[in-house]
């Protein structure tokens, strides 16, 4: 795991809905506001680019595949994050992603939404998340 303190958290205001939408290959095609104050990015910083923008290096490989896997199945997919904001410091969010489809059915790409990530949650997956990083090395 990373040797960031609490200090270096951002958290996600309660209520808030952080919106993104992407490409079949995880490139970002639409952010919300909220997205933008979280992430510390401006929205033309991240339209253009992948997802892996925010990954925090404490995220196992694992669990992405896992989650594309899903989504490319055409289900949708629920978890936890942890998000690497552009300044440096991180956030945890409780993220749905669906599938966005054209109208003959076919996944033209994936919205997600997210939402605070409890306290009580992020301490149960980040012991998990530890072990599958640990795995992968």
């Amino acid at each position: 795991m990373s040797t960031v303190t609490p200090l270096d958290e951002e958290y996600v205001s309660e209520g808030s809905v952080i919106i993104s939408q992407t490409d079949l290959n995880g490139v970002i095609i639409y952010v919300n506001k909220m997205f933008c104050e979280i992430s510390g990015y401006k929205a033309e910083e991240l339209v253009g680019r992948t997802h892996n923008v925010i990954r925090h290096p404490d995220m196992p490989r694992a669990a992405f595949a896992k989650m594309w896997e899903t989504i490319r199945s055409g289900q949708s997919w629920n978890g936890l994050l942890k998000n690497l904001r552009k300044d440096g410091r991180y956030y945890w969010v409780d993220t749905e992603i669906l599938p966005t489809r054209d109208d003959d059915g076919n996944i033209t790409g994936y919205i997600a939404a997210r939402r605070p990530a409890g306290k009580k949650n992020i301490s149960e997956i980040e012991e998990s998340y530890k072990k599958m990083l640990e795995a992968e090395q």
